[in-house]
């Protein structure tokens, strides 16, 4: 058994977890990072959605000064390494992909450079070390704190053993929190219990949004580029594959096409819905093709529930989740109906090489719903509502560590339902929401903070989940250098006020500026 000590283990390398060691190593720190696939990254690299999900003002407020630079590093690496044309590379805020979801997509693998690239200094000093191909397995526990994490090498089947002080949860499912013995929910609470209008009647562990096995694509005319049938084809598009699909809003159908059509809406090409690299954007000849990331209602899967199963079951709805977005590039190269009255593009290529993997598919599910801790504080849709609220804004936290704006976006769940898209106003993200009932230092920097079913819908997106983590990291300095817990920090006005001047040093904001009317 290899083992480790450091002063802050982050285990999960996404969004939030490389923010957290980000914040930790800059405060002089030692970290280890700890990540289950082979890129660091998360949802922006290694899940595929690198088209990010953000609100209307994120390129001049409502994020932190760290995930701006993580952005404006995107845009210098096309600069600096891409053919762009004149006009591109004059654009103040450089789209790459031009994609109509997103102010910022790109490529998955420029993300993984630019993260790479923050992480190289504090690596090199020695005050982070990046544990690749690792997953954790168990943990020590000591009453109410966790002493180290075991986790299995998957390259050479050993084990790591990290001791630290500080603990945070950075996985995309909540892996430490069954692991340690804390608190959680999963899947959808009752509305007995949180009281919101848009909770289920009943709570339902296994009622959880749907996960999404994305994939890129490029379009060569002329060729043909079609796979071979996968398993399960019929049944899933008799069910589930066609040009038509539930509006997240109305929940009335909609159709869409392709590739976009002369006089038609800019938004009902599925294909410039997430495009993640435009030709028309570089020289000509630089690029045969554009890049579009396949992330749509059609390869939502929601048939099952990975969270608290049987290794052998979660795998088996991954494999699911997998043909299902197979069957749906099938359909669009040899079924697909065309606006010529033909059917099928087979000129439509899958791209490994764009997500690093060998089937094409990125290295792991998109996941929008993770294990969430059981906190001092958890968010209701009350608190984010501005129908409930009569309010602009949601409720002003006055234990803020940042900010996040999106709908409440709740895709098809395990559990039946369909979606559920609910107006949300700007929010702030609570200090108690990272704070476990019981457990004194172990802190949640990914989606499993404490929120809802419902709730989870507004704060699982990229810049939410950056800020979560660079608070997270933060916290568990700030505690390592006062000797208190998180909890204390939040009990203690005094404390409070001494980190929340902290993060606003960092470049983190934590209200709404009331002068702006949304």
């Amino acid at each position: 058994m290899r083992g480790r000590r450091c002063e802050v283990m982050v285990v999960g390398g996404g969004l939030g977890g490389c923010a957290a060691a980000l914040a930790a190593a800059e405060a002089g720190r030692r970290v280890v990072l700890t990540e289950e696939t082979d890129w660091i990254g998360g949802q922006v690299t290694s899940q595929g959605v690198s088209a990010l999900d953000e609100h209307r003002w994120i390129e001049f407020f409502g994020a932190t000064a760290s995930y701006q630079k993580f952005r404006e590093e995107i845009r210098s690496c096309y600069r600096e390494h891409y053919p762009l044309t004149p006009h591109a590379r004059a654009e103040r805020f450089l789209n790459p992909g031009g994609g109509y979801v997103s102010r910022l997509c790109h490529e998955p693998r420029v993300a993984l450079a630019v993260l790479e690239s923050l992480l190289a200094p504090h690596r090199a000093a020695g005050r982070v070390e990046v544990l690749l191909r690792t997953r954790p397995t168990g943990a020590d526990v000591a009453g109410d704190r966790v002493r180290c994490v075991r986790l299995a090498d998957l390259d050479d089947g050993g084990e790591w053993l990290i001791e630290a002080p500080m603990v945070l949860d950075a996985t995309e499912l909540g892996d430490l929190l069954p692991l340690t013995g804390t608190e959680y929910v999963s899947g959808a609470e009752g509305r007995d219990e949180t009281g919101e209008p848009h909770a289920a009647a009943k709570a339902n562990p296994d009622n959880v949004q749907s996960f999404t096995a994305c994939f890129a694509l490029d379009y060569c005319p002329g060729e043909s580029h079609v796979i071979d049938e996968p398993r399960g084809y019929v049944a899933f598009r008799d069910a589930q594959i066609s040009w038509c699909h539930t509006h997240p809003i109305t929940l009335q159908k909609v159709t869409r096409t392709l590739f976009h059509l002369p006089n038609s809406p800019w938004g009902t090409s599925l294909w410039l819905y997430r495009r993640i690299l435009d030709r028309a954007r570089f020289a000509d000849g630089a690029f045969p093709s554009d890049l579009s990331l396949i992330n749509w209602p059609q390869n939502d899967y929601w048939d099952g529930n990975i969270i608290d199963q049987p290794e052998a079951e979660a795998a088996r709805h991954v494999d699911a989740a997998k043909r299902l977005s197979l069957s749906l590039l099938y359909w669009l190269q040899t079924e697909a109906p065309r606006e010529d009255g033909g059917a099928g593009y087979p000129g439509l290529r899958l791209r490994p090489d764009v997500m690093g993997s060998r089937d094409g598919l990125a290295k792991m599910p998109y996941i929008r719903e993770s294990r969430r801790i059981r906190a001092v504080f958890t968010v209701l849709e009350q608190h984010l509502s501005p129908e409930i609220r009569k309010d602009q804004y949601a409720e002003p936290f006055p234990d803020s560590v940042g900010l996040g704006l999106y709908r409440i976006d709740l895709h098809p769940s395990s559990g039946g339902d369909n979606y559920i898209d609910l107006a949300c106003a700007p929010f702030r993200i609570p200090l108690g929401a990272l704070i476990p009932v019981r457990m004194e230092n172990l802190i949640p920097a990914n989606k499993n903070i404490g929120t809802t079913h419902v709730t989870n819908g507004a704060y699982r997106l990229h810049p939410v989940e950056w800020n979560i983590g660079e608070a997270a990291g933060a916290l568990a300095v700030f505690c390592l250098e006062r000797a208190c817990s998180p909890r204390k920090v939040r009990e203690d006005k005094a404390l409070l006020d001494l980190f929340q001047r902290l993060l606003e040093r960092r470049g983190v904001p934590l209200s709404w500026p009331e002068a702006v009317p949304v």
